[in-house]
């Protein structure tokens, strides 16, 4: 298996889910996987944030984000 570091870089709703999207499917296949939010993407740490907007796809990150939660995947700022 492999590991992944997916870093999200931009406070934006749609670079979010597919950050989180990845990480989960990644994970979920058995590959080490660790998110990490830098520049405008620490402002997505902030656990006040709405995360339920959906995206274009009908997507949002809380359909991902808790499987990470429940997985224990690392989640570094």
């Amino acid at each position: 298996m492999a590991d992944f570091l997916f870093v999200l870089s931009r406070d934006d709703n749609e670079a979010t889910t597919r950050c989180f999207q990845f990480a989960k499917i990644a994970h979920s296949k058995g590959h080490g996987v660790n998110v990490f939010m830098i520049d405008g993407g620490v402002m997505r740490a902030n656990n006040e944030r709405d995360f339920s907007q959906k995206t274009e796809t009908g997507d949002c990150p809380n359909d991902y984000l808790p499987y990470l939660v429940e997985n224990a995947v690392p989640i570094g700022v």
